[in-house]
Order: C-alpha cells, then structure tokens, then sequence
C-alpha cells in the first residue's frame, strides 16, 4: 500500500510550519502514520545544504539550483520514498514547485529546465495534494520575527514572481492544488487545510 504525499507551498511568512504540524496532529488522531518533514534540510546532509543555501556564501542561480535538486534528491531516496512504501502519509514543507517558482521562474532558469531537473532527481515524484499557501510577500516578509536568511532578502521584485509563479501553477494543476487564503486566522486556514484533505478520501 502506497501512502499519501502532500507538499505545503507558499512564500515565506505564509505559516507552513503551523498549518503542516495541525493537519499532522489532526491525521495522526484518526490514526495514520504521519511523516512531516522540509526542504531543504530534511536529512542529515539537508540541513548541512540548507546552511550553505541560506546563510552561506553568494551562490549563481545555477549552483543554487542544483543544491536544491541533490538535497531534494536525497531526501526523496531516503526519507519521503521509504515512508510511502510503508504507507505512511507524508507531509513536506516544499517539494519541486518550489524549484519551480524560485530558481526556474525569479531566477530566470527557465521553467521547464528546473522541472527537468527535478523531476530526474525525484524519479518523477509527484505529490497527491499541494496546498498553496498564498500571501501577499509584504505582509509574509513582515511575519519575519527574524534576520532574513539569503533567498527572503532576494527583494520584493523577486517574491512578487515566486507568488504569481505558485499561482499560475496552480491554476494549471486544479486537481492537485488546494489554493488558500493565508492573510485569515491559524483556525480557519486549517479548516480549508482539513476540507482540502478530504478530497483526498
């Protein structure tokens, strides 16, 4: 048996974090295995990547790139892909739309090229349900209690591409893509996060 997959997008500030960790303790009520997990720094070598991706030394857009797709590789390979087979339900804090929006679209590498890639790296992993939390960058970048790690400092040119890149991905995928309005209340988004799910059933 063949878990779940379900992947969190969205820009930063969009509270991810807290929507994935409620519908991980609302599944794991109902008794499933749940699997939460993030990327970059889903395993061990991750969170050595997610340092040098974030807060290390200035990267070009395609070694930036490419740390994303070995990170993501790994982690499907050794995390994600094992959990499934077991029939677990797994929850990531992004997946390749994320590659997509930010290196393929804002960085300019060219859309179809980053899907490429990734697609290589995960052997064609496509998640079950995405849910687009969606925000507009100023008022995520302000959420920020935090200094700002290397992509959220890339400018507000560069967030406002991410989101409408999420955006026309998600209209292009209406069956896999559950769009919500995260500028409301922890509660409510995580009640069209559980209806969201249910489509799932």
């Amino acid at each position: 048996m063949t878990g779940l997959f379900i992947s969190f997008e969205g820009g930063d500030g969009t509270g991810k974090t807290t929507q994935i960790a409620r519908l991980a303790e609302h599944l794991r009520a109902e008794g499933a295995e749940v699997v939460t997990t993030r990327e970059p720094g889903g395993t061990e070598l991750g969170r050595e990547i997610r340092q040098a991706l974030l807060h290390g030394e200035d990267l070009s857009p395609r070694t930036e790139a490419l740390l994303y797709s070995a990170d993501r590789a790994h982690h499907v390979a050794t995390v994600i892909r094992p959990a499934l087979d077991r029939g677990a339900t797994v929850i990531t804090d992004r997946f390749v739309d994320s590659s997509v929006a930010y290196q393929g679209s804002a960085r300019e590498l060219g859309i179809d090229e980053i899907r490429s890639l990734n697609d290589w790296a995960v052997g064609g992993l496509v998640p079950d349900l995405t849910f687009l939390l969606d925000l507009d960058p100023a008022v995520g970048a302000a959420r920020l209690n935090r200094e700002k790690d290397r992509l959220e400092s890339a400018g507000d040119d560069f967030h406002r591409q991410v989101r409408q890149t999420f955006l026309e991905m998600a209209e292009a995928e209406p069956d896999r893509f559950v769009v919500i309005d995260a500028s409301r209340s922890i509660d409510e988004i995580a009640a069209d996060v559980r209806a969201g799910y249910e489509r799932l059933r």
